[in-house]
């Protein structure tokens, strides 16, 4: 009750949700004492595998005994999820305390939701000044709270593509613009560039970050990987090739975000071997990115069938999820809630020979589009149909034994829908 408290007044400090800009955050760093140069980061920006990259550095990080500290958004089910320290979540009073702490020290200054947690965030850091510190961006990079580094270990780029389109002018709503948003300040360190869904993003990224100096990590120029079917797959980057065993999470992309955070790694040369990326690879937790349902009542009434949960909502998400569900031999059945500030026709038109869409409402969220809304943008496609809750889509749908049911469009609804179950 104490930490809902603090988090409603930390809501109203500002009359923004977002308001992109650096000197609020800047100014009460500085009476904190300016703890983000204290700490040693590898900062995350980019669109899509974010959050499973930073899984997987942090699970071979571990396997290596090397202590993290995590600083991610949104969160799933708790805000704890966001404030990792000595690789565990804090607890709901040590997270109340540290807010009330730095709330103090701001004095009512207007400051948004999201800089007075990334200030939190540095604040706790600094106190564990050997951690190494996963920290990823929010809204673009540029003028994002976490952009107020001196220098950093490294900057990962994961895969770009277009969202979060609302928060640009009309004229400058293209992947060009969110490419320079997210790459034109990277610090001068290490810059690793997973791999990206077309030639053009990548020639853009290239061009964009030419005159930074820092040494520069290319997939496929510089890291690349392949599958094998015999249970394994191949890393190979300067320092050599790695067999390595299949991840314990799902979806070929999710080879491309490990890819990138062995590589990561790999570049910083902080000591990992061999063992550590083959150990923690197998161990990687993330929630709502293909993650499988094995209990719970939603998991009762699909029976024997496998229920899957992904937060992703734009086209690059679309495109990679849409490849792992073609590689299925099933019939896959689609429950869809989305946000209104989506591309939902966009979202959709990739998801090929599923054999039903349902799509439902996000209750939890006024900013989302109805089911029924939803319901007509997804005119395009077979076999749609609304429904009103999760319970309600998967009654309706007539699966048969060995289908795939999967829940997707929205992180937020992923986080609805988890803790349904």
């Amino acid at each position: 009750m104490k930490l809902k408290k603090i988090l409603s007044r930390f809501q109203k400090l500002h009359p923004k949700e977002i308001d992109l800009s650096l000197g609020r955050i800047q100014n009460l760093c500085k009476k904190l004492g300016n703890p983000q140069n204290k700490i040693k980061v590898i900062s995350i920006v980019g669109t899509n595998g974010k959050n499973s990259t930073i899984n997987g550095i942090f699970s071979i990080l571990k396997e290596a005994n090397l202590k993290c500290n995590i600083y991610t958004s949104p969160h799933i089910l708790k805000i704890n999820e966001r404030f990792v320290f000595n690789n565990e979540e804090l607890s709901d009073d040590e997270l109340a305390d540290l807010f009330e702490k730095v709330e103090s020290i701001n004095d009512n200054e207007p400051i948004t939701f999201f800089e007075i947690l990334t200030a939190s965030y540095f604040y706790k850091a600094a106190q564990y000044p050997d951690n190494i510190n996963l920290v990823e961006a929010g809204l673009f990079y540029r003028f994002d709270a976490t952009n107020i580094l001196k220098e950093n270990l490294a900057s990962v780029v994961t895969s770009i593509s277009k969202d979060h389109l609302d928060w640009l002018p009309k004229n400058e709503q293209t992947i060009e613009k969110i490419i320079f948003e997210k790459t034109s300040t990277l610090l001068n360190s290490n810059i690793i560039v997973a791999k990206q869904s077309t030639k053009e993003t990548i020639d853009c990224i290239k061009k964009t970050i030419s005159q930074n100096p820092s040494n520069k990590v290319f997939f496929n120029d510089d890291f690349s990987y392949s599958i094998n079917k015999n249970d394994f797959f191949f890393y190979e980057d300067k320092y050599g090739g790695l067999k390595l065993p299949i991840p314990n999470v799902l979806g070929q992309y999710q080879l491309e975000n490990i890819s990138t955070a062995i590589a990561t790694l790999r570049t910083l040369n902080i000591g990992i071997k061999d063992e550590h990326i083959q150990r923690g690879i197998t161990k990687i937790s993330s929630l709502a990115r293909l993650q499988e349902i094995k209990s719970g009542k939603l998991k009762k009434l699909v029976k024997n069938n496998k229920l899957i949960i992904d937060g992703s909502h734009n086209e690059d998400g679309a495109r990679v999820l849409n490849e792992y569900l073609q590689s299925l031999d099933c019939n896959k059945h689609i429950i869809v809630s989305m946000m209104a500030n989506k591309e939902h026709e966009k979202y959709i038109s990739y998801f090929k020979n599923v054999s039903s869409i349902t799509t439902i409402d996000l209750k939890t969220q006024p900013n989302s589009i109805s089911g029924k809304e939803l319901k007509e943008k997804f005119k395009i496609m077979p076999n749609v149909q609304y429904q009103p809750s999760i319970e309600q889509a998967i009654k309706s749908i007539d699966f048969k034994e060995g289908d795939l049911i999967l829940i997707t469009g929205s992180l937020y609804g992923a986080a609805e829908i988890l803790s349904l179950n």
